[in-house]
């Protein structure tokens, strides 16, 4: 009996997805929780598995916007039964006739089982490579390219691997048509422009008295300005730059949607410091190559980082808390998310029960989110339910930011670039190693005295390691 294979739920927020591709296709036979294609959410693409074993027969195309709870398919689990028996019986025979109707085609030519099969493999083999630029575009997309005759080569497939989507042909219809417009309005024009010259000639004769025959040069000449129609000099230099349309990626609008949401629903306020890094930088340098050897990862500055905003939220869980209604939700643990920049977006992977995480593991667990989100395979819940981010636009040579909060958290940490400055210290001047920080929060429920005490708490832990470990 059909099996329907239906878009699950997939976390919080997530109530679209795009079908990316097909992983399986039409008539294979599938394992159970074998992926059968790949969807794309705002937040990440993910494999959907098979329910069960059988024979997939797809139901929906490439590029189509499913919501949850949409078939996509159905497996036929009765076909897993005859699917191994044919598996292991057919091919056998098939060589086996195969074989004699190749060394001896004139005495086999009569059996009908063998020839159907000479003549089914060659079609098999041929026809994928003659239609190959249009097989690999949605039955949408080649429809639109057929009906109106377009050179698939003129345009630039801002799909998954280059792939033509519905919206690259769509833009390109209308760039023709916006063409034709300019083209055909200066045409227009350029024809009655002329035209003006030859009248006034005729009439000139008949108007002026004999004295006024003279002004006749005259009136050639003022009427010669127009004659030489001014939009030809704009004609030959363009009346603008050039301009690329590109749809936004379903992850682009989700981030634009929940930056303006942040914007729009949150008091958001920020305050700064800045601390001096001299001990931390001094005691990584020390002990980095220890620490590489006994737990197998670099020590980097972000889990000093991390662990100094997991303690200063600890004494300060407005901070960590969020509004929900009329409600304000504190919660007894920190995720933290890490903001990660990649090649789709901006993500941030949470560190779930950062609290409970040594400095080894938060390193481990940093550097394993921000290669899943590079290489584009962090899982969904590995992107919901953070309660504080952290920043660090510093990597990229920011000095200063106000960063925008991550809906529904009321706290975002803005790190940023290590400047040696010139600080006064026990009243001498000293260059040290300086960092601006920035704590971005939500004035609805943080007050301003709470959040400059929560970056001063951060700037004592930071600036003075013993207090890290010691969590004093």
């Amino acid at each position: 009996m059909p099996v329907d294979v239906t878009i699950p739920e997939m976390g919080e927020s997530v109530s679209e997805v795009i079908l990316l591709r097909w992983i399986k296709a039409e008539g294979e036979f599938v394992e159970r929780d074998e992926p059968l294609c790949e969807l794309e959410t705002d937040k990440a693409n993910v494999d959907l598995p098979a329910p069960v074993a059988g024979i997939l027969h797809p139901t929906r195309e490439v590029d189509e916007l499913l919501g949850v709870g949409d078939t996509i398919a159905t497996i036929d689990e009765s076909a897993e039964a005859a699917a191994d028996p044919s598996s292991s019986a057919a091919p056998p025979a098939a060589v086996e006739t195969a074989a004699p109707a190749a060394d001896a085609p004139e005495q086999e030519a009569a059996t009908p089982t063998e020839a159907p099969v000479a003549k089914a493999e060659p079609p098999r083999a041929e026809p994928p490579t003659a239609p190959s630029p249009l097989d690999d575009m949605s039955p949408a997309v080649r429809r639109l390219v057929v009906e109106n005759d377009i050179d698939t080569s003129q345009i630039q497939g801002t799909g998954r691997g280059g792939r033509l989507i519905k919206q690259d042909v769509l833009a390109l219809l209308k760039e023709m048509e916006r063409d034709a417009q300019q083209e055909g309005g200066p045409v227009e024009e350029a024809k009655p422009e002329p035209a003006p010259p030859a009248p006034p000639a005729a009439s000139v004769p008949v108007t002026p008295t004999p004295e006024v025959a003279e002004p006749v040069p005259a009136a050639a000449s003022t009427e010669a300005p127009p004659a030489a129609p001014a939009p030809a000099d704009p004609a030959a230099f363009p009346p603008e730059g050039g301009i690329r349309r590109v749809p936004m990626s379903r992850i682009r609008r989700r981030i634009a949607q929940r930056l303006v949401q942040a914007q729009r629903t949150a008091a958001m306020l920020s305050t700064f410091n800045e601390v001096d890094l001299r001990e931390i930088m001094s005691l990584r340098a020390r002990h980095k190559e220890r620490f590489q050897e006994k737990h197998g990862v670099s020590l980097g500055l972000m889990s000093f980082f991390s662990r100094a905003a997991v303690l200063a939220l600890l004494d300060y869980p407005e901070v960590n808390a969020s509004v929900d209604e009329g409600d304000i939700v504190y919660h007894d643990y920190v995720n933290l998310g890490i903001a990660v920049s990649a090649e789709r977006g901006l993500l941030v992977p949470i560190l779930r029960r950062a609290e409970l995480m040594s400095m080894a593991q938060t390193e481990k667990e940093i550097k394993r989110l921000a290669a899943a989100a590079r290489d584009n395979k962090l899982r969904l819940d590995e992107l919901s339910g953070g309660t504080f981010t952290i920043t660090n636009g510093g990597v990229f040579g920011s000095l200063l930011s106000t960063p925008i909060l991550t809906p529904p958290q009321s706290g975002i940490l803005g790190m940023h670039a290590i400047k040696e400055r010139p600080v006064v210290v026990a009243g001498e001047v000293e260059v040290r190693p300086m960092m601006y920080l920035a704590l971005s929060y939500d004035h609805r429920l943080v007050d301003g005295e709470k959040s400059v005490r929560f970056l001063v708490r951060m700037k004592e832990l930071l600036e003075d390691p013993a207090r890290l470990m010691l969590e004093i």
